[in-house]
C-alpha cells in the first residue's frame, strides 16, 4: 500500500480517495475494480474518480469491502473506556451493536449494591472479570438514556449502538422479585414498558431478553427475565409498538418447548409490526430437525406478516482451553489447586518441574459425572490443538486422543505439554455445541441460508474462553480462501453477509454497502495475507483483569466514518466513531 499526501496548499475535492482497489461492495453484487472517494464522512464517488483529495491510498488491487457490522456484544461496560472496543477494531469491526442477551449497565439505582447486583449477572453469565467492571465503569447514569450519554460523551474509533436490557430493567422495577424472577404484576409490566419506551424513545436499537438455563448466576439461579410470562414480554413489545415498530425485540432462547415459544414471537411481532432477532443454535446432531423446522417457521410466519429473524454463529459454540483461561481439562486436579491462585508466571515456573507435572498426571481424572465438564476433564477425543494458524474445522485424526496414540503416550501427557508451549499461552479446542457432524457443514448450511443472519461473536465476553470476536477475519480467510473439507463461500456472499446483511437486521440503512452517499465505514485487505493469528489470554483490562486476545494480520486500513483508525494493524488514535441512536434511514442521494 502506497501513500501519497497532496500538498498543503492545494484545495482537495474530496477528503481521501482509495485508488486501484478490488471493490466488493456489500450488495452481493460481482466485485469490481475502480476507485472511491469520501467527502464528509461520506462516500461521495465511485468506479473511476477524477480530481484529489488531502489524502490519496493507492490500494494496488487489494480489496476493500464496508467495515464489518457486529449485531451481537457484550461492550456495554468496556465501550465505555475502550475507544477501539478491542478486539473489535483488530478484526475490521466498525460498527458493533451491545446489550444483547438481556444483561447491560442500565437502567440502574445509584448504589453499590445495584451496581454489584448488575456486575455479578455480567461476570457470571457473560464471564467479564467483575473487577474489571468495578474499575472501569464510571456509573454516570442511573436511567437508560443517560447511559446513551456517558456513552456519547466518550471518545470513540468505532460505532456502537445498545439495547435495552431485560435483567437490568426487571432488576430496577421490581428489586428482589425481578432477580429471584418472581411472576411481574400488571404494574410491574407497566412500569417496565416505559423504561423501555423511555429508552428506545432516547436512541436504543432495541430490547433484548434472555430465555436459556444457560445464563445462571453464581449461585446457580436463572438470570433475571428468564422465565418471564408472556403477558410480560408482549406488555414490553407493545412499548416497541406504540412507538412506530422500528426497535428491534432480541432475544436468546433455547427452552424445548420451541413452538410456543415462537407462538409468541410471531404475535408480538405482527401485533407491534415488530422486528424479532433470536439466537437460533444447537447442540446435538439430533437437534438438526428442529433446527430446520424453526427455520420453515420464520418462512411461513413471514407469509403472515412476522419478522423473525435467526441469528447464528459462524462457528460451533466453543471454548478455548489454556492454563490462564477460566477453565481447562487440570483445573480439578487436587494437585493443580494450589496453582490455580498463583500469576501466569509463577505458575509457568511450577508446571515445568518435573515432579508437579508427575503428580498431576497421575491423579485419576476427578470425573464430576456431567457430560460437559467429563468432556472437558477426559474426553480427549473431542479436544483439538487449535494451532497456528488457527484450525476451526479439525478432524477426528486432529484430535488430542489420536495425536497421542500417534506419539505413543496418554492423552493427558499430550494435553499438558500441548498447552506448555508458547509460553504456557498456548490453548485446547473444544467445539462443544453444534459440532456433531465433525466439520463445519451445519454452520455453512446455517450461513447460506436466506432466513438467517450471521451473529454470535459475543464481543467483549467470555473472556476466559472465547475470542469470536475474530469471526469476521475467519469468513474470508477460511471459508472464502482456505477451506478444504467442504465448500466454500463466495467473496461478494462472505462480504454481504457481515455488512449489508447484519446492518439492514438493526435497522441501519445508512452503512454496510459501498454506495454514494453512505457511510465511509470500509476496510481495506490485503486477500492473500489475511489471517488470523494464535489466540491467547492477556490481562490489559482494568484492573489487571484478563480476556482471550486473537490478533489478525492483512488489514491495511479501516476507515470509519471516512477517518483512518487502525493501519497495518496499529491503531492510528483517531476518534471518529459515534453513538447510534436508533434506526437510521438510508442517505437521500
Amino acid at each position: 500500500m502506497t501513500v501519497y499526501q497532496t500538498a498543503k496548499e492545494i484545495t482537495a475535492m474530496y477528503d481521501l480517495i482509495i485508488r486501484n482497489a478490488h471493490i466488493v461492495d456489500g450488495t452481493g453484487a460481482p466485485a469490481f475494480d475502480g476507485d472511491l472517494a469520501i467527502t464528509n464522512g461520506r462516500i461521495a464517488a465511485l468506479g473511476a474518480v477524477n480530481g484529489t483529495a488531502r489524502r490519496e491510498i493507492d490500494a494496488e488491487g487489494k480489496l476493500l469491502t464496508p467495515g464489518w457490522v457486529d449485531v451481537h456484544s457484550h461492550m456495554d461496560g468496556q465501550a465505555t473506556w475502550d475507544p477501539l472496543c478491542s478486539p473489535a477494531a483488530n478484526h475490521g469491526i466498525t460498527t458493533l451493536i451491545m446489550g444483547n442477551c438481556g444483561v447491560g449497565f442500565a437502567p440502574c439505582e445509584p448504589s453499590d449494591t445495584a451496581h454489584d447486583r448488575l456486575i455479578a449477572v455480567m461476570e457470571d453469565v457473560e464471564d467479564i472479570p467483575g473487577s474489571a467492571l468495578h474499575e472501569g465503569i464510571s456509573w454516570d447514569w442511573e436511567s437508560f438514556p443517560e447511559y446513551l450519554d456517558a456513552v456519547e460523551a466518550f471518545p470513540r474509533a468505532i460505532d456502537v449502538g445498545a439495547q435495552v436490557p431485560h435483567c437490568a430493567v426487571r432488576t430496577y422495577v421490581m428489586g428482589d422479585r425481578g432477580t429471584h424472577n418472581e411472576k411481574a404484576t400488571s404494574e410491574d409490566i407497566e412500569k417496565m414498558a416505559s423504561i423501555v419506551k423511555e429508552g428506545v424513545s432516547a436512541g436504543a436499537i432495541g430490547f433484548t431478553t434472555s430465555r436459556t438455563e444457560l445464563h445462571t448466576t453464581r449461585e446457580e439461579q436463572a438470570m433475571p427475565g428468564t422465565y418471564a410470562d408472556e403477558n410480560e414480554l408482549l406488555g414490553i413489545g407493545k412499548a416497541i409498538g406504540d412507538l412506530g415498530g422500528e426497535a428491534i425485540f432480541g432475544l436468546v432462547s433455547d427452552f424445548t418447548n420451541w413452538q410456543e415459544e415462537m407462538d409468541w414471537m410471531k404475535r408480538l411481532s405482527i401485533d407491534n409490526n415488530c422486528q424479532i432477532n433470536f439466537v437460533l443454535f444447537f447442540r446435538e446432531e439430533s437437534d438438526w430437525p428442529r433446527v430446520q423446522a424453526q427455520l420453515e417457521f420464520c418462512r411461513k410466519a413471514a407469509v403472515e406478516g412476522a419478522q423473525l429473524i435467526p441469528h447464528i454463529g459462524a462457528r460451533p459454540v466453543n471454548l478455548l482451553l489454556s492454563w490462564d483461561g477460566t477453565i481447562h481439562p487440570f483445573s480439578f486436579h487436587a494437585n493443580y489447586a494450589p496453582l490455580s491462585i498463583l500469576s501466569h508466571e509463577e505458575r509457568l515456573n511450577e508446571l515445568r518441574k518435573t515432579q508437579v507435572r508427575a503428580a498431576i498426571l497421575a491423579e485419576e481424572l476427578p470425573l464430576m459425572g456431567d457430560d460437559f465438564m467429563d468432556t472437558i476433564i477426559g474426553g480427549y477425543d473431542k479436544l483439538y490443538e487449535l494451532g497456528t494458524p488457527p484450525n476451526y474445522e479439525p478432524g477426528p485424526q486432529d484430535s488430542i486422543a489420536a495425536k497421542a496414540r500417534e506419539a505413543g503416550i496418554s492423552p493427558q501427557q499430550y494435553c499438558y505439554d500441548l498447552m506448555m508451549e508458547r509460553n504456557g499461552k498456548n490453548v485446547v479446542y473444544f467445539p462443544c455445541f453444534g459440532y456433531g457432524a465433525n466439520d463445519l457443514s451445519r454452520q455453512v448450511e446455517l450461513l447460506e441460508d436466506e432466513a438467517t443472519v450471521i451473529s454470535l461473536a459475543d464481543t467483549g465476553a467470555h473472556c476466559g474462553v472465547l475470542c469470536d470476536a475474530s469471526v469476521p477475519t475467519q469468513m474470508l480467510s477460511f471459508y472464502v480462501r482456505d477451506r478444504e473439507r467442504g465448500h466454500r463461500l463466495g467473496l461478494e456472499q462472505a462480504v454481504k453477509m457481515q455488512t449489508m446483511d447484519t446492518a439492514r437486521c438493526v435497522g441501519l440503512n445508512d452503512r454496510g454497502t459501498l454506495q454514494v452517499g453512505m457511510k465511509a465505514d470500509l476496510n481495506l485487505i490485503d486477500f492473500e495475507q489475511l489471517q488470523l493469528e494464535a489466540p491467547e489470554i492477556i490481562f490489559d483490562l482494568p484492573a489487571g483483569g484478563r480476556r482471550m486476545f486473537q490478533g489478525a494480520t492483512g488489514y491495511l486500513a479501516t476507515i470509519v466514518n471516512g477517518e483512518v483508525i487502525m493501519e497495518n494493524g496499529r491503531y492510528t488514535g483517531a476518534v471518529p466513531g459515534k453513538l447510534i441512536r436508533g434506526a437510521q434511514a438510508a442517505p437521500a442521494v
